[in-house]
C-alpha cells in the first residue's frame, strides 16, 4: 500500500510538470526588438513661477526648450516676484522668477524652512518710464520722478508739460518691479529714505494694465519693462541720474552698456545650486540660444564670455 501511494504521488508530479511546460510553450513571447515601456513618471516637469516682467520671456524659453529636450515639460505661471519667491520658500516650485533680488527677510525665511536660495541672473531689463503719446514732456531726472511719484509734484506744468494733473500708475506691491522702482526711484537708492508712493497712485495687477492706462489717459505716467513697451503706442521718457547728467532713452544698447539709469538684472532662484534637468535648462537659458530669445523680446541679453 505504501508503494501504491508513492507511485500515485510520482504520477501526479509528472502530470503537473507536463501541464506547466505546455502552458509556457503556448505563451506568446515578446519579439527581441520590442522597446520596454517607459516607466510612469519618467517625464520631468519643472514648475516655474513668479515675476510678471519675466513671464512672457519664461514662456518663450519653455516653448523653445521643448524642441531641445521633449522629455522635459515646463509649467510657467506669473503672479509677481513675491508670489514666486513665496513658493520657493514653501518648497512648492522648482524655479522662482524675480525682477528683484530676494530680501534678507525672505532669505532668512527660506533658510528657516531648510532651503538655501541660489540666485541666477538670466537677463537684463531697461525699466522704461512711459507717458501718453500726446504728452509734450520728453525727459525727467530721477529727482523729478521721485517728486512725481511721492506726490510732491502733482501738475505736469511743474516739469515743462501741460497744465494738467499728473495721474500716477504703478504695479501692485507684490511686484518686484514695484519694489525696484520704490527703492531706486522713489527713494533714489537711499535705504534710509522713508518715502513711499503717493496714496492716489493707481496700482495695476499687470504690465498690460500699466500700458493700457497710459495709452488711454493723456495725463498718466507709469513704468514698465522695455519688452512690454511699444514706441508706437506709448512715449518713452529719457532719464538722467541728476540735473548734471545726460538724458538717456531706454534701449537694449543703453541697458547693456549701463548708461541708462534704470537698468536691472532679472533673476531665477532655485533651492540650492541647480542640478540635473533644472541645471541643464538654466544653462540653456543663459547660453546663446536662450539669450537670443531675450533680445528678440526686447530685453537685454547677458554678456556672453
Amino acid at each position: 500500500m505504501p508503494g501504491h501511494k508513492m507511485r500515485l504521488m510520482l504520477s501526479l508530479s509528472c502530470l503537473t510538470a507536463i501541464i506547466l511546460l505546455t502552458l509556457v510553450a503556448c505563451t506568446p513571447s515578446q519579439p527581441d526588438h520590442q522597446i520596454p515601456a517607459t516607466p510612469v513618471g519618467s517625464r520631468r516637469a519643472i514648475q516655474n513661477k513668479g515675476s510678471d516682467t519675466l513671464v512672457n520671456l519664461a514662456l518663450a524659453w519653455a516653448e523653445a526648450y521643448q524642441q531641445v529636450n521633449p522629455d522635459v515639460s515646463i509649467a510657467v505661471t506669473g503672479g509677481g516676484s513675491g508670489t514666486g519667491i513665496a513658493a520657493l520658500i514653501n518648497g512648492t516650485v522648482d524655479i522662482a522668477n524675480s525682477s528683484r533680488r530676494m530680501s534678507d527677510e525672505e532669505i532668512a525665511a527660506a533658510r528657516a524652512n531648510g532651503i538655501e536660495p541660489y540666485e541666477i541672473p538670466v537677463a537684463i531689463d531697461a525699466l522704461a518710464v512711459i507717458v501718453n503719446l500726446n504728452n509734450p514732456v520728453n525727459e525727467l531726472t530721477i529727482d523729478q520722478l521721485s517728486d512725481i511719484f511721492t506726490g510732491r509734484i502733482t501738475n505736469w506744468r511743474e516739469v515743462g508739460g501741460n497744465d494738467a494733473p499728473i495721474v500716477l500708475v504703478s504695479r501692485e506691491t507684490n511686484s518686484g518691479t514695484h519694489i525696484y522702482f520704490l527703492e531706486e526711484v522713489v527713494r533714489k537708492g537711499d535705504k534710509d529714505n522713508p518715502d513711499i508712493f503717493a496714496p492716489q497712485t493707481l496700482l495695476m495687477p499687470s504690465s498690460v494694465g500699466i500700458t493700457s492706462e497710459v495709452r488711454r489717459n493723456p495725463n498718466a505716467i507709469g513704468y514698465d519693462g522695455l519688452g512690454y513697451v511699444s514706441a508706437e503706442e506709448e512715449k518713452l521718457i529719457a532719464i538722467a541720474r541728476d540735473s548734471h547728467s545726460p538724458y538717456v532713452y531706454p534701449s537694449v544698447a543703453t541697458g547693456a552698456d549701463g548708461s541708462y539709469p534704470l537698468a536691472r538684472y532679472l533673476y531665477m532662484y532655485t533651492a540650492g545650486e541647480p542640478t540635473g534637468v533644472i541645471a541643464d535648462y538654466i544653462n540653456w537659458i543663459r547660453g546663446p540660444d536662450g539669450q537670443a530669445i531675450v533680445a528678440r523680446l526686447g530685453f537685454v541679453p547677458l554678456p556672453q564670455p
